[in-house]
């Protein structure tokens, strides 16, 4: 809590927040989103510079889920111009979760493959 003499912290500008947004097309918040949530998995799968320094592959898995259910969803709204680098990265994430986990997941049932079928390498 701030002292007496001490201004709030301002509050967000919702309405030019809201602004903002409205003049994003709908592709590029889904894209930035999918890139979002794969980067997050890359750090969570031990992929990054600082190796296991973050790794949790619980946390992985549901990263890698929810990209592929965002895929999954958006499938027929996005370009196959966004769509297939997002698929390729998705299924690069899939594979290293495979690799990384002690007990691989049988075929169909690894992180997303509800949604894109079993991913082989």
């Amino acid at each position: 809590m701030w002292g007496m003499s001490e201004t709030p912290p301002e509050s967000p500008d919702f309405d030019a927040m809201a602004r903002d947004i409205a003049e994003v097309p709908a592709v590029e918040v889904i894209v930035t989103v999918a890139v979002n949530l794969m980067s997050a998995a890359a750090v969570k799968l031990g992929l990054t510079e600082e190796g296991d320094k973050h790794k949790d592959l619980d946390e992985a898995r549901k990263l890698v889920h929810a990209l592929a259910g965002l895929l999954d969803a958006t499938a027929t709204e996005i370009s196959s111009f966004h769509a297939a680098p997002l698929r390729d990265g998705l299924k690069s994430l899939q594979l290293a979760f495979r690799e990384a986990s002690l007990v691989p997941d049988e075929p169909g049932k690894g992180p997303g493959e509800k949604y894109t079928g079993p991913v082989y390498g």
